[in-house]
């Protein structure tokens, strides 16, 4: 059975003068004016073929069809109301929501979230730690801080810094490895490898033609990042850094770049966010905080 709905501007204008049962108070509530309101009823009228109003001398009176009607729209729409309020509250008030991986949120969004908390005490943060990209009709998050081109459906972008990876050690391991013969000779020892980034070292050792010598290193493997770069620091081995995310160990001098050598790639972090979502308050501030913060360590690096 085909549903029939009457044209929804004249219905809401209905539901407005139903309601208030005053066509002033109406146009005001609407932002339109009275003669607007008198033929956006007639249009309802018309195509329900009855009378909906009595216009009479001190305003308008609902015949006895038009309360009946009104009696079934008007609860209608407080319910859509209701529904509205309840999303776009959802999306505008309450923690912020924010997905990432794990290697980030531990060496660079978490050192940092204090200033934020400082500038915004009212607006609760949620770290949300995941792998695969978000998707924000699944997952209930109001951005993400994700690794890639740029490009992702549905959501809008902003660069953070681009993906700069060079060899990284304690300086302990650098000078007990290499002694007198350099720093190539690390890369005959020990490479540490991070899972999701096992392409790492065969890229940096290709960008600076030095396969060879790291053709008979023993490679060891962790799960994450943040492991690989805890056993560099404790001197197992060499691993592939992110200059960004080891700031902290690079200017504390628990880490060395033994080439000075790094690699920057087309791929960069990124903080993404729905394209189509209204940019509330806590979107917005924790968007301005984070781009001011990455200037500002670019222009301290």
């Amino acid at each position: 059975m085909t549903r029939r709905i009457p044209p929804l501007n004249p219905l809401r204008v209905f539901e407005v003068v139903a309601r208030t049962e005053n066509l002033t108070a109406a146009s005001r509530e609407l932002h339109v004016n009275q003669s607007a309101v008198s033929r956006q009823v007639a249009v309802l009228e018309n195509y329900l073929g009855v009378e909906l109003f009595r216009r009479e001398r001190h305003g308008v009176v609902l015949t006895r069809v038009g309360k009946s009607y009104a009696d079934e729209i008007v609860p209608a729409f407080e319910a859509i109301a209701a529904a509205t309020g309840k999303l776009t509250k959802a999306t505008s008030q309450g923690s912020l929501r924010v997905r990432t991986y794990t290697t980030f949120a531990a060496k660079w969004l978490i050192p940092r979230l204090p200033d934020f908390k400082r500038r915004h005490p009212d607006i609760d943060v949620r770290i949300f730690n995941a792998v695969p990209d978000v998707d924000f009709d699944r997952d209930a998050v109001d951005v993400a801080i994700q690794f890639g081109d740029g490009h992702w459906p549905r959501a809008r972008s902003d660069l953070l810094f681009h993906d700069e990876i060079e060899p990284v050690c304690s300086p302990a391991y650098l000078k007990q490895e290499s002694g007198r013969k350099g720093p190539e000779e690390v890369l005959r020892k020990r490479l540490l490898v991070s899972q999701f980034r096992r392409s790492d070292w065969d890229d940096w050792l290709a960008a600076h033609h030095l396969e060879e010598q790291a053709a008979a290193a023993e490679r060891m493997s962790f799960s994450s990042s943040i492991l690989t770069w805890q056993a560099a620091l404790d001197g197992l081995g060499v691993a592939i850094g992110q200059a960004a995310l080891l700031r902290a160990e690079l200017d504390a001098g628990q880490l060395v770049r033994p080439f000075g050598k790094p690699l920057q790639r087309e791929k960069a972090h990124y903080l993404v966010r729905p394209q189509v979502q209204r940019e509330s308050r806590k979107v917005m501030a924790f968007r301005d905080w984070l781009l001011e913060s990455v200037g500002k360590d670019r222009i301290e690096a």
